[in-house]
């Protein structure tokens, strides 16, 4: 009887650590190291809703605009308090972190360095994963790069795109998370970072044709359930994809990436969802901004991606791919500008918080992206809020 309880707690033992010693988190992910683990969800019918997010900036005004004198603290929670359960009912929720934390002084458009609170905001309403290749992302140099991974490091919050070394991307990348018993896969790439050296040892993804096959290659091998390439491509301030953004997504499906997802441009564009030679595929051009000071229409709004993984015997299918559009207002409250991302089908309806002119603009924004949308979107609708029903997809 004594050994039987001895194996009993060696077995129980070997499924909570790894050899390395490693806590293993079932209710998250299943690794040693980067490497997943075989898992008992894998026979098991689950569904993992993501949301992906788009351009998450911090522009001079809105550091200014943070800043509580009376505290002397920067307050960034209250910018998503419209929008905090959305953001955290999803199992996944995706951003673009389009600044750096590099410290002092903080600084906007055109070399960003905002307060460690504006990242710390994010997590705190909802976002899980930080996509960090981007335009901005050397903006303070080396410094500026190994700190903000250093911040969000410190804040638990998972991120992909940037690496203080070589060393470390091998370890850590492509990323890979298991939730419900379905495996992701997470790529992240920008098309250049502004004419700025990446300053060795410090890695950013760029985007270059046979690092991104080798990437998927080692992607597949990881043999999840679907692989999500985030980037950051595009025109700026223009609604279609160009022929960048074409040969890249070509580049992508053909090699083994089912989801796309796009920022830069800070404007939307167009999302497709479709099956082609039997294989599903889901691209998001560019889902515009989500938070900034850039206030000329249409950039002062955005769209969140929702969507549904579906594992059924093995297979895993997208669900209820939608889109939810988001726009930023901007009231003067106790003196002070305030920056709100709403969502903006549920504040055309429930119009009373908002002033007049603000509400004309939102609706301006919102007439104009569906339009677009409408026209050029292929099975992806609109998440529109209905008072009695509240969001459904329609």
């Amino acid at each position: 009887m004594r050994s039987y309880f001895i194996g009993l707690i060696l077995l129980f033992s070997h499924f909570i650590f790894s050899q390395e010693g490693n806590f293993i988190n079932s209710d998250t992910a299943h690794f040693i190291g980067n490497i997943p683990l075989e898992s008992k969800a894998d026979s098991i019918n689950s569904k993992l809703s993501l949301l992906f997010i788009g351009d998450v900036m911090q522009h001079g005004p809105q550091i200014r605009s943070a800043y509580n004198p009376q505290t002397k603290i920067y307050e960034y929670d209250s910018c998503y308090k419209y929008l905090k359960e959305e953001m955290s009912d999803a199992d996944i929720t995706i951003a673009n972190l389009e600044f750096t934390l590099a410290g002092k002084p903080f600084s906007g458009y055109p070399m960003f360095s905002a307060p460690d609170e504006a990242a710390l905001a994010l997590k705190n309403n909802g976002v899980d994963i930080l996509v960090t290749a981007n335009n901005h992302t050397v903006d303070r140099g080396k410094k500026g790069t190994l700190r903000t991974l250093d911040m969000l490091d410190s804040f638990n919050i998972d991120h992909t795109g940037s690496f203080r070394n070589l060393a470390e991307k091998d370890t850590l990348y492509p990323f890979f998370v298991e939730r419900n018993g379905i495996k992701l896969v997470l790529l992240n790439y920008t098309y250049g970072t502004n004419g700025l050296a990446v300053e060795s040892p410090t890695i950013v993804n760029v985007l270059k044709k046979e690092e991104v096959k080798a990437d998927i290659k080692k992607a597949r091998k990881i043999q999840a359930d679907k692989i999500i390439a985030f980037v950051h491509w595009g025109s700026e301030y223009k609604h279609t994809p160009n022929d960048y953004q074409k040969f890249y997504e070509k580049l992508f499906f053909d090699n083994g990436v089912d989801i796309v997802i796009g920022s830069h441009p800070h404007v939307v564009q167009p999302m497709r969802h479709e099956v082609v030679d039997s294989t599903e595929r889901l691209i998001a051009y560019s889902l515009g901004n989500f938070v900034s000071n850039q206030r000329i229409a249409p950039r002062d709004g955005g769209a969140m991606l929702k969507l549904n993984l579906v594992k059924e015997n093995g297979e895993v299918r997208i669900e209820n791919a939608g889109y939810q559009l988001t726009w930023v207002w901007l009231p003067t409250q106790a003196g002070r500008r305030r920056y709100y991302v709403l969502p903006a089908s549920k504040y055309e309806v429930e119009r009373e918080m908002i002033d007049t002119w603000s509400h004309a603009k939102m609706k301006a924004f919102i007439k104009n992206s569906r339009t677009l949308l409408d026209a050029k979107n292929k099975n992806v609708k609109e998440y529109k809020f209905e008072k009695l029903a509240g969001w459904v997809l329609n």
